[in-house]
């Protein structure tokens, strides 16, 4: 479904933390690109496993916990997508079946059920760590770089983080409670549609070279955080959304989001614009969600 999420809508700001309760049954979000999504995580995980996938090896009884709540909520959520099959658990749209008790590590196995790549992260002295991560689907985020470290290095990069809100995203973690789940949403704007991203945001990135209007994507970061219940870590997941700018086009409300998209990019300071990869390219984005606004289509959708 094309633009699921919106949040340059005015409901959020960029660079805010905007996270919201999350109702249980809304934790996982299997779409139509289900099989294709899972197909990919397949093929990364068996040319590019040390890429995506890292694990401190004392996790693995939390990872099994993850496995368990997933498989659970998935069958029972979701019962005409993934059916039980005594130790496996049939991917109805993938044709496939995941074998929950292979020799694999529980977090990688439940990666392969799901859309959403899946973290884990481990309260210790320096703060919250990245102790184990299936990651397939990063958003210019190298896993080998962020593998092992606190939250603040994690987040080292982001503009203001260490000022504004690293601080807050600390007490949230410590007082995240089982029974109470968040999610949140955040865009970035790329020339692809590849899910497949681990470039780090620390290298430089001129994506929107050459002339004329660019070729753009939306991308969209469904983020959910919930504390597990007999480990007493927090497990992160994110669910990617991908558009090109065109579907603003077909959406009914597609030149009062353009209109929004616009203006969010026009708030970003400096090193905000930098850290998006729009510096340089930030007229030209704007150009092209004005000409999408101002079309015909856009405008009798609207």
């Amino acid at each position: 479904m094309e633009l699921a999420h919106t949040p340059y809508d005015g409901s959020r700001q960029p660079f805010s933390i905007g996270l919201k309760p999350l109702d249980l049954a809304d934790w996982i979000e299997p779409d139509e690109h289900l099989a294709a999504h899972l197909d990919e995580k397949e093929r990364l995980l068996a040319e590019r496993r040390n890429v995506v996938f890292r694990e401190e090896v004392e996790t693995r009884t939390a990872q099994g916990e993850v496995l368990t709540l997933l498989a659970n909520h998935l069958t029972t959520r979701f019962p005409d997508l993934y059916r039980r099959r005594d130790a496996a658990i049939d991917v109805v749209p993938a044709g496939r079946s995941v074998d929950l008790e292979d020799d694999l590590p529980p977090l990688l196995t439940a990666s392969r059920l799901v859309q959403e790549d899946l973290c884990l992260m481990r309260a210790s002295p320096a703060g919250y760590r990245l102790v184990a991560a299936s990651l397939c689907f990063p958003s210019a985020w190298s896993l080998a770089e962020k593998f092992a470290r606190p939250m603040s290095e994690i987040h080292k990069a982001v503009p203001h983080y260490a000022e504004r809100l690293g601080a807050r995203v600390d007490r949230i973690f410590d007082n995240l409670k089982v029974d109470q789940p968040v999610w949140r949403l955040n865009w970035s704007i790329y020339a692809d549609d590849d899910l497949h991203h681990p470039e780090s945001k620390e290298r430089p990135r001129d994506w929107f070279a050459g002339e004329g209007m660019p070729r753009a994507f939306i991308r969209i970061e469904r983020q959910t955080l919930r504390r597990l219940p007999a480990s007493g870590d927090i497990l992160f997941t994110i669910k990617v959304h991908v558009d090109p700018f065109e579907a603003f086009r077909r959406h009914p409300d597609g030149a009062r989001l353009a209109a929004g998209l616009k203006a969010q990019i026009l708030s970003l300071d400096e090193a905000q614009l930098s850290y998006k990869a729009l510096l340089s390219d930030r007229d030209r984005i704007v150009a092209a969600l004005d000409a999408i606004a101002a079309s015909p289509a856009a405008i009798g959708a609207g």
